[in-house]
C-alpha cells in the first residue's frame, strides 16, 4: 500500500490519494474514525499526510502533528453529533455522557467514545475516597463520635493531621486529607470528588487527575502554614477544590463548546456545595475552640486548592490527550507552583522563629 501511494518513499501520502483511499474503504471503518480521518485530510494545508499519522490513527493513537492539524483546521463535522446517536447500551450512554460533561469539542468526544475501554478504571478517585471513609469510620469508633469529631479533646492527637507545632513531620502536609471535621465535612467532599473526579479521571487518566488532586492538597496545607500559621488542617478540601475549580473553569472557558445538558444547573449546584462547605469551614475556624489555645482547623486549604485548580488544573483539562511538556503555559504555571512550594518550605523553616510567633502547645 505504501509503495503504491508513496512510490518515492517519502513517508507522506497526498491528500488526493488519501481521499480516494477513504472513498474506497470508508464503509469498512468505524464512522467516528472515518470522520477523524476526513478531518485530518481537510485540515491539512500542505497537501500531504504523514503515513505514520495514518498508522497511529488506525491503532487508536493521535500524534502531536495530528492534534495541531485539527486545532488549526476549521472543518465543521458533517455527520450527526454523538449525542443524537440511538440504540446505545447503558455503558455506552454513560461513556457518551462523560464525554459531553468534560470535553468541549465534538471530534474529541467521538475520539474518546471510540477509544475508551475502562481499562484501567478510575481507580485513583475511588481508592482515595474509600481510604478517607475508612479512616473516618475508624476515628468515629475510637472517639465514639461521628458528628463534629473535631470538637473531641483527643482529636488533635492523631498522627495524620497537620499541626503547626509538628510541621517538621513532613507527611502531615499530605496525610491530613484522611482526617475530617465530621460526617458533614466528609460527606460534601466525598460527593464532590466522586461526581466530578471520577468522570475527569475516566477522560484524562489517573496520572493527570492524581497530580491535580495531590498538588491541591499540598498547596492547601502550605497555604495554611503561610497565611494562618497557628491553625491545624484537616480534610481533603484542597484536592477536591482543585478538581472542581479546574472543571468549572474549563466549562466557563469553553462555554459554547460544552453541549452537556443542564450545565448551568450543574455549575450552580457545584458552586452552592462549595460555598456551603467553605462557609462551614470559616464558621468552624472562628468558633470557640474545644481545645484552647489551639484554634479549630483553618479554611485556607480551600483557597490553596482553588488556586491550583484555576492554574495547573485548567491547563491539564483544557488539552485532551495533548502532551503537557509541549505547552509553554504549563511550564509557566508549574514553575510558579514549584516557587510557591519552595517559598513555603523556607517560610516554615525560618519565619516562625523570626516572627517570634506564639504557637499553641503540641497535642
Amino acid at each position: 500500500l505504501l509503495s503504491q501511494f508513496d512510490p518515492d518513499n517519502t513517508g507522506y501520502i497526498s491528500t488526493e490519494k488519501f481521499r480516494s483511499l477513504l472513498q474506497r474503504h470508508g464503509s469498512e471503518l468505524d464512522p467516528h474514525k472515518l470522520e477523524v480521518l476526513l478531518a485530518l485530510a481537510d485540515s491539512n494545508s500542505e497537501g500531504r499526510i504523514c503515513y505514520q499519522d495514518f498508522v497511529n490513527l488506525m491503532s487508536n493513537k493521535r500524534s502531536n502533528s495530528f492534534r495541531q492539524a485539527i486545532l488549526q483546521g476549521n472543518r465543521r463535522l458533517c455527520s450527526k453529533a454523538l449525542l443524537e446517536e440511538t440504540g446505545l447500551s447503558l455503558s455506552q450512554r454513560l461513556i457518551r455522557h462523560v464525554a459531553y460533561e468534560t470535553l468541549p469539542r465534538e471530534i474529541d468526544r467521538k475520539w474518546y467514545y471510540d477509544s475508551y475501554t475502562c481499562c484501567p478504571p478510575p481507580w485513583f478517585m475511588i481508592t482515595i475516597t474509600l481510604v478517607e471513609v475508612a479512616f473516618f469510620l475508624y476515628n468515629g469508633v475510637v472517639l465514639d463520635r461521628f458528628v463534629l469529631q473535631v470538637s473531641h479533646p483527643l482529636y488533635l492527637k492523631n498522627a495524620l493531621l497537620y499541626h503547626p507545632q509538628l510541621r517538621a513531620q513532613a507527611w502531615r502536609y499530605l496525610t491530613y486529607i484522611f482526617m475530617h471535621a465530621g460526617i458533614e465535612h466528609l460527606g460534601l467532599n466525598v460527593v464532590l470528588q466522586l461526581l466530578v473526579g471520577v468522570p475527569l479521571e475516566m477522560v484524562h487518566g489517573a496520572a493527570r487527575i492524581s497530580f491535580v488532586y495531590i498538588a491541591g492538597v499540598v498547596a492547601g496545607s502550605l497555604a495554611v502554614s503561610v497565611a494562618d500559621m497557628r491553625a491545624p488542617v484537616v480534610g481533603s478540601s484542597g484536592g477536591v477544590y482543585a478538581l472542581v475549580s479546574a472543571h468549572l473553569a474549563n466549562i466557563v472557558m469553553n462555554w459554547s463548546g460544552m453541549k452537556c445538558q443542564f450545565k448551568l444547573l450543574r455549575m450552580a449546584v457545584a458552586l452552592i456545595c462549595m460555598s456551603f462547605e467553605f462557609g462551614r469551614a470559616v464558621w468552624l475556624r472562628f468558633h470557640p475552640s474545644a481545645y484552647p489555645p489551639c484554634p479549630h482547623p483553618s479554611f485556607m486549604a480551600h483557597l490553596g486548592g482553588v488556586m491550583v485548580g484555576i492554574t495547573l488544573g485548567v491547563i491539564i483539562l483544557r488539552n485532551y490527550e495533548q502532551r503537557l511538556q509541549d505547552q509553554t503555559l504549563w511550564w509557566i504555571f508549574l514553575s510558579i507552583y514549584v516557587i510557591f512550594v519552595l517559598f513555603a518550605i523556607f517560610w516554615n523553616i525560618f519565619a516562625y522563629s523570626l516572627l517570634d510567633l506564639k504557637l499553641p502547645p503540641p497535642p
